[in-house]
């Protein structure tokens, strides 16, 4: 081994770890080792801009803007009010009925947006059978997946496993190429999942229904400390705050919260207290007569009044402005009347010290607050109601162009008209031009991290490929399996990318192990394309963690989830999975 090698397989082991423990974004992590590659000299700089003249991300790119037109026309929308007026009353009949959209769905666009509709959808399903979300998300999450394994554009890998493929200097991966494989395995998952899920998914409560108080009507009120007070002095213990539901929400001092000095926090006049409570307690402290309630015509002071509020779950978005935000910098009181009550991350819920937190996607808040102030929220910061389905202004008269568009996008690629890439520039222009989508709106769906994720592997992937580990890690393999027979090759490169994906990013994965699984079959002897379906179905194929796909971070937090439900529902779906790809892809792309 040369010390080119050992540097390169030693930042790739470092650079595994930083995606599992996601110390930095991974897409910081990719573009770092980039950086480490070139500033070595392993890579120069003209080798890893390079990596920009890739079709793979550019297409990735053009086809968020086209999901994002599918969803903006209302697409996604009316199938989804179709779903939850037809699954009410059993549940095998919602499950499937679910799964069977989910998996159509995301065949054809990106597979995130679908469970990021569907899931207030069956969120108000699971409540009217008198069940819990957690009985319907993980599926959700699974049918998704599945169905981006059907068609060239279903996920992003795909596309990147044919970007790949071209590079080898074999053809690329045809729109519909991997289909039959792909419905044979996703028969199977919801066979799976509609006969076996239902009994090893557990009933797990939503985070408001953990930490609500029951049916009572509650209120906020802001109450103010007069000069002449008694409780001026006192502590906040010393109120006569008596009923078992009143909680302290926050004091406010002049223009500074006090939120974090509550449990020491003398009361000065002057001080405007923060409060949920009953209607019995607000009477009660009027009568009591220490504690004013002020309206509008009072000078001097910002008015203090009691108003009905709502409690609301609602997920950090994809593309939210709060991701890497504290809720201490983004003064939701001020602005919007709204108070984080809890945060619900990693299947556990944080009440306390929550002010210092940074929010990542798909933390779920408990938010308090107006209804006006709620929905304003979430819409200026791209939070997603867990309640209820969203309702935004939709651009039904253009749902037929952007019906078209994808439909011509893949129906021309299939026919060779055209490169995909090509066509899926040419599509995103479309529904950007006709309106069915505005340009702002149409670049924020593009999640630049998971293209800046890809930039980085590929520039990685250079010095892998220019040092020479490929071919060290591929000679390696070749001492161990080189004279297995293949369909036991085949097993190992499906279940090593399997592992591999549940760890880290799919694309990531991808982009490793697709270059060495090619190179591998060629020093075989065998065709590599039975290996670039498996690398591609397999790294898709995350179910047994929730870290792995986008989709299934998502509902790890809204269904209130624990690291070991996935682990249960998840490892065998991965097992049947690996069995059946293995058996079935060799009837489909012999070696």
């Amino acid at each position: 081994m040369t010390f080119d090698q050992i540097f390169v397989l030693l930042l790739l082991a470092l650079v595994l770890f930083g995606f599992i423990k996601e110390i930095y974004p991974p897409e910081l992590t990719a573009l770092a080792a980039s950086a480490v590659l070139i500033a070595v000299g392993i890579v120069d700089t003209k080798e890893f801009l390079g990596v920009f003249s890739n079709s793979a991300p550019i297409t990735i790119a053009m086809m968020f803007i086209i999901s994002a037109a599918l969803e903006r026309t209302g697409v996604l929308q009316l199938a989804g009010n179709v779903l939850e007026k037809h699954s009410k009353g059993s549940y095998l009949r919602a499950v499937f009925i679910m799964m069977l959209f989910a998996v159509t769905a995301s065949a054809f666009m990106n597979n995130t947006p679908v469970v990021i509709l569907l899931t207030p959808v069956m969120i108000a399903v699971a409540t009217g059978l008198g069940t819990t979300p957690s009985k319907f998300l993980i599926p959700l999450s699974y049918a998704a997946i599945f169905g981006g394994t059907l068609t060239l554009v279903g996920t992003s890998t795909n596309i990147l496993m044919s970007g790949i493929t071209l590079k080898a200097g074999l053809e690329p991966i045809g729109m519909f190429e991997m289909t039959l494989p792909g419905l044979i395995l996703a028969s199977a998952g919801l066979v799976y999942m509609i006969f076996a899920v239902r009994y090893l998914l557990p009933e797990r409560q939503s985070m408001a229904g953990l930490l609500s108080q029951g049916g009572t009507r509650r209120f906020m009120a802001r109450l103010l400390i007069p000069a002449g007070s008694r409780y001026v002095g006192k502590s906040l213990e010393d109120l006569p705050f008596t009923g078992a539901g009143t909680r302290i929400l926050d004091v406010l001092r002049g223009e500074h919260s006090m939120r974090h000095r509550l449990d020491d926090l003398t009361l000065i006049a002057g001080d405007r207290i923060v409060m949920k409570t009953g209607t019995g307690e607000i009477l009660a402290l009027k009568e009591d007569g220490q504690i004013e309630f002020r309206d509008v015509s009072d000078q001097g002071f910002e008015p203090v009044a009691a108003a009905q509020t709502l409690m609301l779950e609602a997920s950090v978005g994809p593309n939210s402005h709060l991701i890497g935000r504290s809720l201490s910098a983004l003064n939701l009181r001020r602005t919007y009347g709204v108070y984080v009550m809890a945060v619900h991350r990693q299947d556990r819920n944080i009440s306390d010290e929550i002010d210092h937190l940074r929010l990542q996607f798909a933390d779920t808040l408990l938010l308090e607050g107006p209804a006006e102030g709620l929905q304003r929220l979430a819409e200026d910061e791209g939070l997603i109601n867990l309640s209820a389905p969203q309702e935004r202004a939709i651009r039904r008269q253009k749902a037929p162009i952007a019906i078209a568009t994808i439909i011509a996008v893949m129906g021309l690629a299939a026919l060779g008209i055209m490169p995909i890439e090509g066509l899926a520039v040419i599509g995103a222009v479309v529904v950007m031009l006709t309106r069915c989508i505005d340009p702002v709106d149409a670049f924020e769906a593009v999640d630049w991290r998971i293209l800046f994720l890809i930039y980085g592997m590929l520039g990685f992937g250079i010095g892998l490929e220019k040092t020479g580990a490929v071919e060290l890690i591929v000679d390696n393999a070749m001492a161990l399996i080189g004279h297995a027979h293949p369909m036991l090759v085949l097993a190992v490169v499906y279940v090593l990318t399997s592992a591999l994906t549940e760890l880290v990013s799919n694309n990531a994965v991808a982009v490793l192990v697709g270059p060495i699984a090619i190179a591998l079959a060629q020093q075989l002897g065998l065709d590599p394309r039975p290996f670039i379906m498996a690398v591609m179905f397999a790294a898709s194929a995350s179910f047994a963690t929730p870290i792995g796909y986008q989709t299934n971070t998502f509902v790890y937090s809204a269904g209130g989830y624990k690291f070991r439900d996935f682990l249960i529902a998840g490892v065998p779906l991965n097992i049947l999975c690996a069995v059946i790809a293995v058996l079935v892809i060799p009837l489909f792309f012999p070696f």
